[in-house]
């Protein structure tokens, strides 16, 4: 693996359980595939880690990098991203060319088909999140709400994926 990829130890800080800082560019990688169907032109590769999941199973944060190739994804969840590095040019389902570049945000809805031309490596953060049925959707937020509003609140909603990766010390501000 390239030494970029598997840099030093992932910058992760909890506090109080419920507040993960992770600095994606020095974030630790495993290999992660794209299904060889799904691959048009070149080869190729991923990696990834899951940064953070929700306590409900619903949201996952993964940082993602892949190397230069042409392949179709589908995605089967919700996906918003941020590109931390590289660039990529997506093909929508009409036919659309977008391109994503550093700092750029993107989004997919869960259905969506896109066609990625990467032409070196690109290294994204990405929000995955379970497609609710609407109506559970508002009866949810209906019953959070109504709980704030009683004063009770539950655990935070965010947990570090590996509790076990120690950090850097938190930043001052100002």
């Amino acid at each position: 693996m390239k030494e970029g990829r598997c840099a030093s130890l992932a910058t992760v800080t909890n506090i109080a359980q419920s507040v993960v800082r992770v600095a994606p560019t020095r974030v630790d990688l495993t290999d992660s595939n794209i299904p060889a169907e799904w691959i048009r032109a070149g080869s190729p590769k991923a990696w990834n880690k899951e940064i953070a999941t929700t306590r409900d199973r619903m949201s996952q944060i993964f940082v993602w990098e892949c190397s230069a190739g042409l392949f179709i994804w589908h995605y089967s969840k919700d996906e918003s991203l941020v590109v931390i590095s590289g660039e990529a040019f997506i093909t929508t389902e009409t036919g659309q060319e977008l391109r994503l570049g550093p700092g750029d945000v993107g989004f997919f809805p869960a259905g969506t088909t896109c066609t990625w031309r990467v032409p070196g490596p690109l290294r994204k953060v990405a929000v995955m999140r379970e497609p609710v049925w609407r109506p559970l959707g508002f009866a949810v937020r209906a019953w959070n709400r109504l709980l704030r509003m009683v004063g009770l609140r539950g655990r935070p909603s965010l947990a570090p994926a590996d509790r076990a990766t120690v950090s850097e010390p938190p930043r001052k501000v100002g």
